[in-house]
């Protein structure tokens, strides 16, 4: 009997982590061509915004920029985010998970949902002026989605659960440690 069965389960979560880290790559990568494309082509985008109704301005296209990085750096923020998450999964599928790298690994995941949240505000904000420059035109029809950029308390728990995920395995590591060198 084989002690080193593959898991179907750690099988697949690292198929769909390659599967989201693939469609998140894919999606910034055209997300980041978009915002050249912007500038290039800012006087048709200005042109069918007022064919719209929606009044104009140069800081429209500034907006549209900067919500599009925003998005962009959310996105590339989630691929590093799974990528971290991939090769946890990974050390857990050779047996060894209680290495100071996972807790490293960890630790930058809490930065990355920080830096996620920090991003959030200027989206949300920008996000907020152009739904009330559209309102009172007949774009906002067109127009159905809410915007909900309020405090993300599930978030906010998974980054502290992940900030403390990475000191209990660093002390896992270091209790590991100890007692091989006991040994």
């Amino acid at each position: 009997m084989s002690l080193n069965r593959p898991d179907p389960l750690l099988t697949a979560a690292q198929l769909l982590l390659f599967f989201f880290i693939g469609v998140l790559g894919l999606c910034a990568a055209l997300v980041a061509i978009s915002v050249p494309a912007t500038v290039i082509f800012q006087d048709r985008i200005l042109a069918e915004v007022a064919a719209k109704g929606v009044p104009t301005s140069p800081e429209l296209i500034g907006a549209l920029l900067m919500i599009l990085t925003c998005v962009f750096a959310i996105m590339a923020l989630g691929v590093c985010f799974m990528e971290l998450l991939r090769r946890i999964v990974r050390t857990v599928g050779t047996g060894d998970p209680f290495i100071p790298e996972n807790a490293e690994r960890l630790s930058r995941m809490g930065w990355i949902g920080v830096a996620a949240h920090l991003v959030m505000l200027p989206l949300g904000g920008v996000a907020m002026w152009l739904m009330q420059l559209v309102e009172d035109t007949p774009a906002a029809e067109d127009i159905k989605f809410d915007l909900d950029f309020g405090l993300d308390f599930s978030g906010i728990l998974l980054i502290l659960i992940l900030f403390i995920l990475a000191r209990v395995f660093r002390k896992g590591a270091e209790m590991r440690e100890d007692l091989e060198g006991t040994v």
